[in-house]
């Protein structure tokens, strides 16, 4: 039996499409074989099939129309890992779940007290308009606006970096601080900072910044360090290839995209700050980032904040939406999430380290934030398939 034909037609410049490579060659080590067709120098605008592949099938980020009828009148199944043409009757779609994107987003910038909100997109073909309104939505439905930037010209239209930095400029300028701002990917984060900076404006004091997907080296050079979500894409690689595998077998495209949650906000310089006027709140809050991990409750914060229960607690209502006992518990839920990404802990060691009783509790905490236990989150985050 013939070795299936495989291209995968994404950019290989960014962290997103290496990892998305690296999951689908990990699908393959697994289920397959499989030959992988790349090829790194082709022009990401067009990613139309290279003239010398005979793919049988093929996973590509579609961006544009052309590209999306040359690809699906092409004769082999195709799996879309862009969010351009999401739903589409032709293909099979895998992508980044942008609610729980937006709402990773939101929960980290509320958790630092910001009440001002934006979203920074520049049109581009590297991604949709879909991920900000879908932030924007969020925000509305809990009575907060957000601020877009729509610089007034089409995708594909070129204009100078002076332009673009007096645009971006005056854009800012006109946004109430101290603002968030939830970024497309890590090039606009970078790009927002640096634009920032020039103006005068206090990274992350008048303007904290969150880039919508993870390239650790852009976020490291960026200066100060860049905070990002980290996206899935070595999921996104892996299911894709699961897909496309039941395509090969004959299976019709699914109408139902599948949908891969981020996993996790890594905070950097560039948010790490207090939007917070109350100094009571923000020293219970220091406090608890310090300390919420040793299994303090909120007798101890009480015990470094000399205030009563009933006014930290309508403080902490009114600033962050929440009690000071549920921050401790996110804060802890944070830590063993971060844990069971990054490190091969056993369940019990993760548990003890975020400051929890034992395995039992940290478990039904775990499952009942996120929805899986910590062991299964583990085996669908770390990048083994």
């Amino acid at each position: 039996m013939a070795i299936p034909e495989v291209g995968v037609l994404v950019e290989f410049d960014s962290a997103w499409g290496r990892n998305l490579l690296r999951g689908v060659a990990s699908f393959a080590d697994k289920f397959g074989p499989w030959n992988l067709l790349i090829d790194p120098h082709h022009n990401p605008a067009n990613r139309t099939i290279p003239p010398a592949w005979r793919a049988d099938g093929l996973i590509a980020r579609i961006s544009t129309p052309l590209q999306f009828q040359r690809l699906v009148t092409s004769g082999v199944p195709v799996v879309d890992v862009g969010d351009s043409y999401v739903g589409a009757e032709e293909t099979d779609s895998v992508v980044t779940d942008f609610h729980a994107w937006a709402h990773s987003a939101i929960e980290h910038f509320r958790s630092k007290g910001f009440e001002s909100f934006a979203y920074f997109a520049p049109p581009s073909r590297d991604y949709s308009n879909y991920r900000g309104k879908v932030f924007a939505s969020l925000l509305e439905q809990q009575g907060l606006a957000c601020a877009q930037y729509r610089p007034g010209y089409r995708v594909g239209r070129q204009i100078s970096p002076e332009e673009y930095r007096r645009r971006v400029t005056r854009w800012l300028s006109q946004l109430e601080t101290p603002v968030a701002v939830l970024t497309s990917d890590a090039v606009q984060g970078k790009s927002l900072v640096e634009v920032g900076v020039l103006a005068g404006l206090a990274i992350p004091d008048d303007v904290a910044v969150l880039a919508g997907d993870s390239d650790d080296l852009l976020c490291e050079v960026c200066s100060p360090p860049l905070s990002s979500i980290e996206v899935a894409s070595h999921r996104i690689g892996f299911e894709a290839a699961r897909r496309l595998a039941a395509r090969l077998r004959g299976e019709a495209p699914t109408a139902a995209a599948v949908l891969v949650e981020p996993l996790r906000v890594h905070s950097r310089q560039s948010s790490d700050v207090l939007a917070i006027d109350d100094p009571m709140v923000v020293r219970a809050l220091r406090f608890m980032q310090q300390h919420a991990c040793r299994g303090i409750g909120v007798a101890e914060v009480l015990e470094a904040t000399p205030v009563t229960r009933r006014q930290l607690e309508r403080s902490f209502k009114k600033k962050l939406g929440r009690l000071p006992a549920e921050e401790l518990r996110r804060l802890r839920l944070e830590r063993g999430r971060q844990l069971l990404i990054e490190t091969e802990l056993s369940i019990d060691q993760v548990a003890e380290a975020a400051g929890y009783a034992g395995a039992t509790q940290f478990g039904t905490a775990f499952r009942s934030k996120y929805g899986a236990t910590p062991l299964q989150f583990r085996r669908h985050a770390q990048p083994h398939g």
